[in-house]
């Protein structure tokens, strides 16, 4: 280990150490606001960028994709450069991308702003909650994780709503310049707070692995992208599907050969492990694009506000937070099988319920189905990612750790790419542009999420019927 300053590398005290817990809760906060407001601005934005609402999800994907992507570098960069300075990078570059994003011309640098924007976003939670771990004694150390957890509840339940005000009264562009004055007081409580960190003698980063799975999983998620009626078409986007999946192909044997690999083929010799990684991919395809279609839908087809869309998604983030405790008691007695194969098929249900909407449905009957979707959502969140940690040893904890959160964003990116592309399909099968048929197709695009819901019955079912049922927790993953 290489002490970057003895002198800061000492016991922080307690007030600091508050100190820290906050400025990591309000970037924990920022990172999680940023990945909710955008949904209800995307009818306005794209009528000022000169777009169609229907062609906006790049602005989503982007953003959770270039997430996904550095996730897998974040401990090594935090190990080899001191998580002070990493922290205050990401800070840095979340306040740039998010000054370019509110004066992007266009689509196309509103994209580049957001992945910019993802950049600093990938780095603030990993970085964060490094340093918490680094700075408190391991007895505290949950204890002051649940504190940094709180803003992360906090922010998807006010971003939809804070958004479309916004929006309404204000301008699109203040979702995005929102981030600078805190990002600002962040940069100078970093400086002032945050341990400098020591730099450690860490392992030789494997570039070529990182390159791989990096390209393996722009290319899948570009070519779900294209399908959508924009960017490269037909052959070419079978080809750059091709190049993608050999890509994570090779990314894995080369895995095998690495004595040091980003994510050791080991981890997933646990059971539990695979099933949760493959059942989070499969799940989140579906489930991750409700909250870009439903206040879509609401805007577009229905005539909502971008105000009262926003408000319509308070039902879902406030049933997610009642759910939290139930889950860890149901999960006790019937265990996590029975859990995740019957919440599924509800959570698949419930997706599709939604292709029911209408103008003469009435707004009794969408409330509640945005709160049983919020609640078996919430359970279905806990419950995959319990059981993906709950059989790893301390040695693997950060390792498995790491790839959840990475599988998380990148399922998020790829689902709403996903509900893009076939949204668009239906939007040129039914044909035409008017109200009910753009209605009719955001109506079957429901129901074929549901579906792709559904499949990952098929993967939780692998689970045993023997599997412990008291959670181990470790450190925590993403809240959701």
């Amino acid at each position: 280990m290489i002490p970057e300053d003895k002198s800061a590398s000492a016991s922080t005290t307690s007030s600091s150490r508050s100190v820290l817990l906050w400025l990591v809760a309000i970037g924990f906060f920022m990172q999680t606001l940023d990945g909710t407001i955008v949904n209800t601005a995307l009818p306005t934005m794209a009528e000022a960028l000169g777009e169609s609402p229907l062609r906006m999800q790049s602005v989503i994907v982007a953003y959770s994709l270039t997430m996904a992507m550095l996730i897998p570098a974040s401990g090594w960069m935090a190990d080899r450069f001191g998580t002070r300075r990493v922290y205050l990078w990401a800070i840095a570059l979340f306040v740039l991308g998010s000054v370019l994003c509110a004066i992007a011309p266009n689509l196309q640098l509103m994209v580049a702003a957001r992945v910019l924007q993802g950049m600093g976003g990938a780095l603030l939670m990993p970085v964060g909650r490094l340093a918490v771990l680094r700075a408190f004694p391991r007895e505290q150390f949950l204890k002051a994780m649940s504190f940094v957890a709180i803003p992360g509840l906090v922010g998807p339940l006010i971003g939809p709503t804070l958004g479309g005000w916004m929006v309404e009264y204000v301008s699109w562009h203040w979702i995005f310049l929102v981030n600078v004055p805190v990002g600002l007081i962040g940069l100078a409580a970093t400086l002032r707070f945050m341990p400098v960190g020591d730099r450690f003698a860490v392992k030789r980063f494997d570039g070529v692995g990182y390159a791989l799975l990096a390209f393996g999983m722009v290319a899948v998620s570009l070519a779900l992208d294209s399908m959508s009626g924009k960017g490269i078409h037909g052959a070419m986007v079978f080809v750059l599907l091709i190049f993608g999946l050999a890509s994570l192909a090779a990314y894995w044997l080369h895995a095998l050969r690495r004595p040091d690999p980003l994510f050791a083929p080991e981890l997933f010799a646990v059971r539990s492990l695979r099933v949760g990684l493959l059942g989070n991919l499969f799940s989140r395809l579906g489930s991750s694009c409700m909250p870009f279609l439903i206040p879509l839908v609401l805007q577009v087809c229905l005539g909502f506000s971008p105000l009262q869309a926003g408000m319509m998604m308070l039902p879902t983030v406030l049933a997610s937070m009642a759910m939290k405790r139930q889950t860890t008691t149901l999960i006790q007695r019937i265990g996590y099988r029975r859990v995740l194969m019957g919440n599924t098929l509800v959570l698949s249900l419930m997706i599709a319920s939604f292709g029911t909407v209408s103008t003469a449905l009435p707004l009794w009957v969408v409330i509640v189905q945005l709160l049983i979707f919020g609640a078996t959502n919430s359970m279905q969140f806990t419950a995959m990612n319990t059981v993906t940690l709950k059989d790893l040893d301390a040695g693997n904890a950060s390792s498995g750790n790491s790839l959840l959160s990475m599988v998380q964003m990148l399922a998020m990116g790829m689902g709403v790419a996903a509900a893009g592309a076939v949204l668009a399909g239906f939007s040129e099968w039914f044909g035409g542009d008017t109200p009910q048929h753009t209605l009719n197709a955001f109506r079957a695009t429901f129901v074929c999420m549901g579906a792709v819901t559904l499949a990952s019955t098929m993967i939780f079912s692998q689970l045993g019927d023997d599997e412990d049922v008291r959670p181990k927790p470790l450190v925590p993953a993403e809240h959701e």
